[in-house]
């Protein structure tokens, strides 16, 4: 597959494991993020367009003090968000580390992080892929939402920090137990229907670390498709991005 082009960047992604999908532009499109911007992590950034897609929100905050890391255990995907970091118009405030989460985690101890966002690998039990890098970006045995989970809980700043994840829908409800676990709790919920009429496919949780009250969590809905085309919701929500 060949380049991806957006608005105001473009995706290569010939090195990555895993291609830009509709999951990623999602959640890049929903995501909350910090009105004064901070400092950002992406986890399991691949080629790096969700990062692109925060950085192209972020160019217009309130502070141009702004700087977002992404990682990723794949060194190959690597190499291409680094090459689309530097391609685009905001190469200063994107950097790209090859290494896990633990590794990050060791090296990055006293950093906090005021947002944290990730497309994580949700295949459990499921056969494995028979190509090892793809399997590696699809399936939790290197990477899952608990690990995240964890480092979150640990590094976001309390109260203000946001922790946002994309996952299918019927993840939802131990997502949910598990971070509460974490002492993270969801102040916005965004279930994506594919088609109206159908159950929702896919889930937004966004979660704050709290020891005190817990957010009151908004309710979402977004359908994508309508009578075979795009909703308009769809349609405005990414129009910024899509060309």
């Amino acid at each position: 597959m060949g380049d991806f082009r957006f608005r105001q960047f473009t995706v290569s992604q010939d090195r990555s494991a895993l291609k830009t999908g509709t999951d990623a532009v999602l959640l890049g499109s929903i995501m909350t993020l910090p009105d004064t911007g901070g400092v950002l992590l992406d986890i399991g950034t691949g080629s790096g367009v969700i990062a692109l897609m925060a950085a192209q929100r972020l160019a217009g905050c309130n502070s141009p003090d702004w700087r977002i890391t992404a990682i990723d255990i794949d060194g190959p995907s690597i190499e291409d968000a680094r090459d689309n970091f530097a391609a685009s118009p905001w190469a200063g405030h994107l950097s790209a580390r090859h290494c896990s989460l633990e590794e990050f985690g060791r090296d990055s101890a006293e950093d906090s992080y005021h947002a944290i966002f990730s497309n994580p690998p949700y295949y459990d039990n499921s056969l494995p892929n028979p190509d090892a890098r793809e399997a590696e970006a699809r399936h939790t045995s290197t990477l899952s939402y608990r690990d995240i989970l964890a480092f979150a809980a640990d590094r976001l700043i309390e109260g203000e920090g946001i922790l946002s994840l994309i996952l299918p829908s019927e993840e939802e409800r131990r997502l949910l137990r598990t971070a509460a676990s974490f002492g993270l709790f969801p102040f916005r919920m965004t279930r994506i229907r594919t088609v109206e009429g159908k159950a929702p496919r896919r889930t937004v949780a966004e979660f704050r670390r709290c020891n005190g009250t817990r957010p009151v969590c908004s309710e979402e809905e977004l359908t994508l498709q309508r009578d075979g085309r795009k909703t308009e919701e769809y349609t405005e929500l990414c129009r910024e991005f899509y060309l």
